[in-house]
């Protein structure tokens, strides 16, 4: 587990709002759709059907749930709807203190930080993509979400369900919520256990056991492609996944790679960056899944999702410019 003590470091203006950038998996047809009129999303999402070779808006005002649950369309559709969306709230005066993101989500963050344009951002996501993907189709594998367990408790049954296969905790979400990776077998026994335990366990919409030793080829090549991009300070903290910590551009090839096959850990990133003054949590993407993680968390922190129009538009009258005078 991530030491209580990391992240002690960082300080933001009391208040701040943090920008959550969502993971894979909250994908949905039609995403973001009543967005991409504004020229900020519809901006992002040309700069991602540009770096991948096809129409992503295309992507999400179809009605094809299949091809969108692939990881090689999911990401992009995901991470061009939260980018575009950050980078339209603050264009209307919603500037954040810090950036979140979870897994996929911290590839985006990466943008909205100023640690990458836009361009080398999506460029990233699509080599991290393919090499997932590939890593994916090589070694089969799933996740699940463990309900009403403690870590310790899923820690535990990971090893005893494991024999001899792969199988890890991959998403530290929030309390009572442990989300496992592995090889299919494996995450059925684990299930099977669970469920004989009295607890509930639900499958997620991934086509890979990621954030697990599985993707282990996919992060040596990632490594590997990062070795020529070059990475800028952070204008904002954003707090990494591995280490709940703030992200250097000196530790970001290192952190990335490891990213892909180790946990995340967003109890203690929201812990973290709660303690160090931030007073709002908006997620910019889709589903509301972080949003409702952080009130697992802590239901006395603001939070929401900016995700459509009107939730949009709230967003700006709260927290833009003129909401503030």
């Amino acid at each position: 587990m991530a030491d209580s003590t990391m992240g002690t470091s960082l300080s933001l203006p009391s208040g701040g709002i943090v920008f959550m950038l969502s993971g894979q998996g909250s994908q949905k047809p039609g995403m973001g759709a009543d967005l991409l009129g504004v020229p900020e999303v519809a901006a992002a999402f040309e700069c991602a059907s540009k770096a991948f070779g096809f129409d992503v808006a295309d992507l999400v005002c179809s009605d094809d749930a299949e091809r969108i649950n692939d990881t090689r369309f999911a990401q992009p559709a995901l991470c061009a709807l939260s980018v575009g969306i950050a980078h339209a709230l603050e264009a209307r005066g919603v500037n954040p203190a810090a950036v979140l993101g979870f897994s996929l989500g911290q590839i985006g963050a990466l943008a909205v930080a100023g640690m990458l344009s836009d361009e080398e951002t999506f460029a990233l996501v699509r080599r991290r993509t393919d090499l997932m993907a590939e890593a994916a189709d090589a070694h089969p594998g799933a996740m699940s979400a463990l309900l009403k367990g403690t870590d310790e408790e899923v820690e535990e049954l990971c090893e005893r369900c494991a024999q001899g296969q792969v199988l890890v905790p991959a998403n530290y979400n929030s309390p009572g919520q442990v989300v496992i990776s592995g090889e299919l077998e494996a995450i059925a026994r684990a299930e099977e256990e669970w469920a004989a335990m009295g607890k509930r366990a639900s499958r997620l919409k991934t086509s890979g056991a990621f954030h697990s030793p599985l993707m282990a080829e996919a992060a040596e090549g990632l490594a590997a492609y990062m070795e020529g991009v070059s990475f800028s300070e952070p204008r904002i903290p954003l707090i990494c996944n591995v280490d709940a910590a703030p992200l250097s551009a000196a530790a970001a090839r290192e952190h990335l790679a490891l990213q892909m096959t180790h946990p995340v850990r967003f109890v203690q990133c929201v812990r973290n960056l709660a303690d160090a003054g931030a007073g709002a949590f908006v997620e910019v993407g889709f589903g509301g899944v972080l949003a409702n993680l952080v009130k697992r968390i802590d239901k006395e922190l603001p939070r929401e999702c900016v995700q459509n129009e009107s939730s949009f538009n709230a967003c700006v009258e709260t927290y833009g410019a003129a909401g503030r005078e």
